[in-house]
């Protein structure tokens, strides 16, 4: 039994991870938010997850290393400035960091990845996604995550291949560029399409999340896996084997 402790606790996924520990057997260490003695909670728990804010995330994982103990990251929005914390931190300490904790999601990023890698590059690749009103960022570290996913399988680096916010008159689409399209409304807990675009021909592979239990879930089953692991970067392909 792993003692797990939240970090952003009072938020809904805080509440959701609360009832997905109890529903794995496992224990809840306790949970802290902004002013929280985060410390002590470091210091009675097997492994932190964190879901609080990016701007925490320092604090958080210096948190963590201070006490020993690995953490799991499922904050979004992060900048490159954060994926060097995570990478400094993962020295010293296990650090599984995603954009996305549901395991079907997890699973539809390596499917992404093999389609990409053995579909020509006259497929075209587009991302389409769609999330409640309230979220603030976009594209989201789910399509993120899988428009990364895509440029591995092409052999290619995201950032200097990425098409995103098309507006006006924007010419033809460019050769090898993988799009981002983002919706917001209502009470979506997030879905996510990836489409490839050939001649004559279309493969779509899609995840549609119904509640963000999906996420509590994976974030438990992923701090389990991460207890006794050894100093590193993970991401959630390792929790299934991938």
């Amino acid at each position: 039994m792993a003692r797990i402790g939240i970090i952003g606790s009072a938020g809904r996924m805080g509440q959701a991870l609360a009832d997905a520990i109890a529903a794995a057997g496992q224990e809840l260490a306790g949970g802290v938010d902004q002013g929280g003695d985060l410390a002590a909670l470091a210091a009675q728990s097997d492994v932190l997850v964190d879901f609080s804010a990016p701007a925490a995330l320092e604090g958080n994982l210096d948190a963590a290393m201070a006490s020993g103990v690995p953490i799991v990251v499922g904050t979004t929005g992060l900048e490159e400035r954060h994926h060097w914390l995570c990478d400094s931190a993962a020295e010293h300490i296990a650090v599984l960091q995603t954009g996305n904790t549901s395991l079907g999601v997890t699973l539809l990023a390596h499917l992404v990845r093999e389609a990409a890698s053995r579909l020509g590059e006259d497929w075209d690749i587009e991302i389409s996604e769609t999330h409640h009103r309230m979220k603030v960022d976009a594209p989201s570290g789910t399509a993120l995550l899988l428009g990364e996913a895509a440029a591995a399988g092409r052999g290619i680096d995201l950032a200097g291949h990425s098409a995103r916010g098309r507006d006006g008159i924007t010419g033809a689409r460019q050769s090898g560029e993988i799009g981002f399209a983002s919706l917001r409304g209502g009470s979506v807990a997030g879905d996510h399409t990836v489409h490839f675009l050939g001649a004559d021909e279309r493969l779509s592979l899609t995840h549609l999340a119904e509640n963000r239990t999906i996420f509590a879930k994976g974030a438990v089953r992923a701090a389990q896996w991460l207890v006794g692991q050894p100093a590193g970067r993970y991401g959630m392909g390792e929790v299934l084997g991938l």
